[in-house]
């Protein structure tokens, strides 16, 4: 069966089963080990060729060829336009947020928020403070970084979600 026979969708998903494992390793590396902005780039690459669907090569090689040139371009784009987008001023400084509670709790919290909040990713960090400390909708945002909607919401997800694990007391 060749891949002109499939729905675009069906396409899509074995292009997606068969090369993105080796891409996403590659923009891992590309990203220096930061897994999270190498799964909103690998899934800005597969929605490039959801795009483009209908003029994605035949041939299994060609294919995977097709797709590390867009997802090293697409890496290339965020690289250069975060070298050209001037570094935002945060709202507010965590670590001066008052507190309601004058607890022990309260404070061991507060710090655990800060430390976890630092060590998300840049991308990340700006999602959730446009998002979440400025109040913006998702469209504004993803308008402004020149990004997917969804992308804005992955990225979000995953933000609160590597928060939550910088948060546990287990660690």
């Amino acid at each position: 069966m060749t891949t002109t026979t499939l729905s675009p969708s069906d396409r899509i998903r074995t292009l997606h089963e068969t090369h993105g494992p080796s891409v996403l390793r590659h923009l891992i590396k590309m990203t220096r080990g930061d897994k999270q902005t190498a799964e909103d780039l690998l899934q800005e690459t597969m929605l490039r060729a959801w795009r483009h669907v209908d003029t994605l090569p035949e041939q299994e090689l060609n294919q995977r060829r097709w797709l590390f040139t867009v997802a090293r371009r697409i890496f290339i784009d965020t690289v250069r336009s975060k070298m050209i987008r001037p570094s935002e001023t945060p709202v507010v400084d965590l670590e001066w947020v008052t507190r309601s509670e004058d607890t022990t709790d309260a404070a061991l919290a507060g710090e655990a928020m800060v430390r976890a909040f630092k060590q998300l990713s840049p991308a990340h960090r700006q999602v959730l403070t446009d998002l979440h400390l400025r109040g913006r909708s998702i469209e504004d945002v993803a308008r402004e970084l020149d990004l997917p909607p969804g992308t804005v919401k992955s990225r979000a997800h995953y933000a609160i979600r590597a928060l939550r694990q910088g948060m546990d007391p287990k660690d």
